[in-house]
């Protein structure tokens, strides 16, 4: 079920795998309020739904700012994130090698910086990431019964 969708993020939640799955959006300069702002829905719906599994899809995501703007913005998405009860988090890599080298700096300081409450990993392709995501699910729900 789609939660939200604007030209900046889609939000589509999968109930029965308790799985978000987010496309990371383009980062330029002009577009960096409207991206804090989708952030913050993305969090917010996030806590709302009470989920544990955000699948975030950086695959076609252009980078075209600054390695300190997309530094910030990373920083602003985790620190959104540590306030959720969010389990796992599965990021699927940019085909991009010069934006999967500023994300992986991104993702090195955002774990020296933040004692993260969930768990992330890095995904070169969605299939795994999503397979990841469902690791562990099975137990839970019997647990729950």
């Amino acid at each position: 079920m789609i939660l939200f969708e604007n030209g900046i993020i889609k939000l589509e939640y999968f109930p029965a795998t308790d799985i978000l799955e987010v496309a990371y959006p383009d980062l330029y300069d002009f577009m960096l309020p409207e991206v804090l702002n989708s952030i913050d829905i993305l969090v917010g719906n996030i806590i709302n739904f009470d989920v544990k599994r955000v699948l975030l899809d950086s695959s076609l995501t252009v980078v075209a700012v600054s390695e300190e703007k997309s530094r910030r913005i990373t920083a602003h998405l985790v620190a959104g994130l540590t306030g959720t009860r969010l389990q796992k988090l599965a990021r699927v890599q940019s085909a991009s090698a010069v934006a999967e080298a500023a994300a992986q700096g991104n993702i090195g300081h955002v774990r020296n910086t933040y004692a993260l409450p969930f768990e992330l990993q890095n995904f070169s392709c969605k299939s795994e990431a999503v397979a990841w995501l469902k690791e562990g699910r099975q137990t839970e729900v019997t647990l729950m019964r």
